[in-house]
């Protein structure tokens, strides 16, 4: 998330550059191959380099076939739509489908807290939090939300761990380890629901395939 490429408006959306691909190949776990087979595949389905919403969403659910993505697609979006002009470019795109598909449960976590920290300020209240666990859930297809289960509850014992004051906030390093030791939430949030691909140029059709259905 932090690392994602420079303003839309001063870079060519169609052209992969150098620094687009360095920045891929550090931030996902994509070979320069993999990424040239995705770019490929990107501008067959997008000419202008440019993905919206509805395209970015039919994408994002093939990856929690089980799950309920929407929610948490949106999240994503909106998050590197930072100019909000309602389309991502291909880096954009890469960074936040990597993490969905080779991401392990902390870097999934990263970008759970990234994409609710509105703000950029490293921080996140009670109720973020409980959002985070809610659309977590969704994306792992967990129905039973009672009891020691409910995302509300998960939260109110992470946040008794940190031994923290009672301000209600918590910061991305807190987060991510209160999570990480909960024994129940790595259960439920465990990356297993991600599509093991065949090869990268099956992966690098998936936006022809599914706009056939848009």
């Amino acid at each position: 998330m932090g690392n994602k490429a420079s303003g839309k408006g001063k870079k060519n959306s169609i052209t992969l550059s150098a620094e687009d691909l360095n920045i891929l190949k550090a931030n996902t776990h994509y070979t320069e191959e993999e990424i040239q087979a995705w770019h490929s595949g990107f501008l067959k389905d997008c000419p202008m380099g440019k993905l919206d919403k509805k395209q970015f969403l039919a994408v994002y659910r093939r990856f929690y076939p089980e799950g309920k993505a929407d929610t948490y697609c949106n999240f994503v979006f909106k998050a590197f739509d930072t100019d909000n002009n309602n389309w991502i470019d291909f880096t954009e795109f890469l960074l936040a489908v990597g993490v969905s598909q080779h991401g392990n449960l902390e870097e999934k976590l990263k970008m759970a807290f990234d994409i609710y920290d509105q703000n950029k300020d490293g921080q996140i209240n009670r109720k973020d939090m409980i959002q985070i666990i809610e659309a977590m859930y969704d994306l792992a297809n967990e129905e039973d939300r009672t009891g020691e289960k409910s995302p509300d509850k998960r939260v109110d014992l992470i946040m008794q761990r940190l031994n923290k004051d009672k301000d209600d906030i918590v910061i991305r390093d807190e987060f991510i380890q209160g999570c990480l030791r909960d024994e129940l939430l790595r259960k439920i949030l465990a990356p297993n629901t991600a599509i093991a691909s065949e090869n990268s140029e099956t992966n690098a059709t998936t936006l022809n395939e599914e706009n056939e259905h848009i």
